[in-house]
């Protein structure tokens, strides 16, 4: 679990505000009216998502979309990278479990 939170910190340390609101518009499907402007954060944005059920430990595909969407490479290689090396989950694996979803 402390990788994770690590992950987490990593990640809304690396997010703008203009990158947030990128994020938050990526995403603005899922983000209930009115609830976006309490979002000012990268930490708020990942609180909401785990609130929400698009985001934990063990489901990391959420944000690897949306940082993949929002031309943020540099993020999603950190996920790609918890993903592979902290719950050794390959591409491969990752697309097995999409697929029997």
């Amino acid at each position: 679990m402390a990788e994770y939170r690590s992950l987490l910190e990593e990640l809304a340390q690396n997010i703008t505000a203009e990158d947030l609101e990128q994020l938050k518009s990526a995403c603005r499907e899922d983000i209930p009216s009115g609830e976006g402007d309490a979002i000012a954060t990268g930490h708020h944005w990942f609180a909401f998502l785990e609130r929400h059920s698009k985001l934990d430990r063990a489901n990391l595909s959420y944000i690897e979309h949306i940082f993949e969407i929002s031309r943020r490479p540099d993020l999603l290689t950190k996920v790609v990278q918890y993903r592979t090396q902290v719950l050794k989950i390959s591409e491969e694996d990752e697309v097995d479990t999409k697929l029997t979803r």
